[in-house]
């Protein structure tokens, strides 16, 4: 896949998380708790990528991924429910551009620093760019947040 395809990839994926988002707290106004969107959401998550993969692989990509289970393979699982727990509380509390704004700035100054973590990681002078960005990002983060908060 190339750039531009990736490009259109991610950006339908945002819009989808902000509609992902916005359903949830809906689902949350009918419902007692949070915890039931949650449910909601992973469980047909959960039911669609089984589905997929039993179509695509059968038993054998079941018996895949459970040989490919290891006590830290279920942290992932826990961060993105995290994740979507903060979102939706985020959306409740603050609205959907500040939570955003919060998201994006935490996970481009998260980003970075992991690069920078890499073996072949790129001198700050060749960050520098980047690291002019994310310091932008972060302001127009807190100054749309602040209107929430």
């Amino acid at each position: 896949m190339g750039a531009a395809p990736t490009v259109a990839l991610l950006v339908s994926a945002g819009l989808c998380l902000v509609l992902q988002n916005l359903l949830m707290v809906r689902i949350t106004l009918s419902a007692s708790t949070v915890l039931i969107a949650l449910v909601i959401n992973s469980a047909v998550g959960l039911t669609a990528l089984l589905t997929l993969l039993l179509l695509r692989n059968g038993m054998g990509g079941v018996a895949e991924a459970v040989s490919a289970l290891r006590s830290w393979a279920f942290l992932p699982g826990l961060l993105g429910s995290f994740f979507v727990f903060a979102g939706i509380l985020g959306y409740q509390r603050l609205g959907a551009a500040p939570t955003i704004a919060i998201l994006v700035a935490s996970q481009l100054v998260a980003g970075l620093a992991a690069d920078q973590l890499k073996p072949d990681a790129p001198t700050l002078q060749a960050n520098a760019t980047p690291l002019i960005g994310a310091v932008l990002l972060a302001v127009g983060a807190f100054l749309i947040a602040r209107r929430g908060v």
